[in-house]
């Protein structure tokens, strides 16, 4: 069996969840099958991979445009595959004009959706509304369509309710066991500003409406005063949220003087000693397909609180791997919670009953156990092959 793999993010241009999961899944596939992977960007030096890029005639264009030039640019190449894979809307257009041109199915993993990122419109314009087309289009058009939690299931269904639910399954991301495990190094987490000795929250994520960085901030405020506030926290999706994030660690910094903004990208052996040595790691997403941080966290054996959304609940244990925020959303697509106050007041209660817990290290051990009984990469790539077959067979 060949697949062939689109993506726009891949090693080692990765800055989000869904390359991550393209990386993992890819390494884990091709000890069964052949894998070849077509993605955007600068070439890589890896066999059966290949970089495209739009050509200088689309320089200066809207960028939506140009995805889309850069997907028309991988379509010959599909021929002779069985099955063609594609990984976000970015690739969603060449993977569904592939399969169509070759005659052979196209699957989807969902790992965001353009409907429940509607502040996308206020960065991109026009270039929203054609990224919501081509994920529509697509969507309609797979044969397949696999999300990655069953609260993104249901996100699908609901976001494009002419869909067959048969068509969509249901295949968690994974985590690294191997490279994620709790490790002790306090120099390296000096380096980046932060005491090892003293009890910390730590975030990690892109600073995007989505991740809810600023309910965290406001919610530090009721945290003891000897607790370090660690944001791991970059590539602002526009000028305005970073101006928002930034004025809010200003305030912040006022009434605390342990608040630590590490802005750089983190290499794996940082982000691992930051996790390790955290206390207690915060997700206050409001949006998040199923959240792979979190179970880079629970691998580090450090316990989390994050916001019951999504497919968060799925990963997360309430009272045993840590603890869920409650939280009531609007239904307009943007997820914010209906009562701003009550959810930053009751993250930060959750984040002092999780500080102040009696037994903090049976919260870490129970993550860890969960990330290995049930999200491995091995045991997702059987799941996924699974997937391939049934396509394969049913097309």
């Amino acid at each position: 069996m060949r697949v062939d793999l689109i993506t726009k993010e891949y090693p080692p241009f990765i800055y989000g969840g869904a390359g991550v999961h393209v990386a993992e899944l890819v390494r884990v596939l091709r000890k069964h099958i052949d894998v070849k992977v077509l993605a955007f960007g600068e070439d890589r030096n890896e066999i059966d991979t290949k970089a495209y890029r739009h050509s200088s005639d689309f320089d200066g264009v809207n960028a939506a445009v140009q995805t889309m030039a850069t997907d028309l640019a991988m379509v010959s190449d599909v021929a002779g595959a069985d099955l063609v894979h594609s990984h976000t809307w970015y690739a969603n257009f060449a993977g569904q004009v592939a399969g169509s041109l070759h005659g052979i199915p196209h699957l989807i993993t969902a790992h965001s959706l353009e409907p429940l990122r509607p502040w996308k419109e206020e960065q991109l314009g026009g270039g929203y509304r054609l990224s919501s087309w081509i994920e529509r289009t697509a969507y309609e058009g797979a044969t397949g369509i696999i999300a990655v939690s069953a609260g993104m299931r249901a996100d699908i269904l609901r976001a494009y309710p002419q869909l067959d639910p048969a068509k969509v399954s249901v295949v968690h991301n994974g985590i690294d066991l191997e490279a994620f495990q709790a490790a002790n190094n306090p120099d390296l987490v000096r380096a980046n500003g932060v005491n090892p000795d003293q009890r910390s929250v730590v975030f990690v994520g892109r600073i995007t409406q989505q991740k809810g960085l600023p309910y965290l901030l406001k919610a530090a405020r009721e945290l003891p005063s000897d607790v370090q506030l660690v944001l791991c926290a970059g590539a602002p999706d526009t000028p305005e949220i970073l101006q928002t994030v930034t004025d809010l660690v200003n305030e912040l910094r006022k009434v605390r003087d342990n608040v630590i903004w590490v802005e750089k990208h983190l290499s794996r052996s940082e982000l691992i000693a930051m996790l390790s040595a955290a206390t207690v790691f915060a997700c206050p997403s409001i949006y998040e397909p199923l959240g792979i941080v979190n179970l880079e966290a629970m691998a580090c054996s450090t316990p989390v609180v994050a916001t019951a959304t999504g497919g968060i609940p799925e990963v997360v244990m309430h009272g045993e791997t840590g603890l869920l925020v409650p939280i009531e959303q609007v239904q307009d697509g943007s997820g914010k919670p209906l009562d701003e106050a009550k959810f930053v007041g009751d993250l930060a209660a959750a984040l002092n009953q999780a500080l102040e817990h009696s037994d903090l290290a049976a919260f870490g051990a129970a993550g860890r156990k969960r990330v290995e009984n049930h999200f491995s990469w091995d045991s997702i790539a059987q799941t996924t092959l699974d997937v391939y077959r049934n396509a394969i067979a049913s097309f």
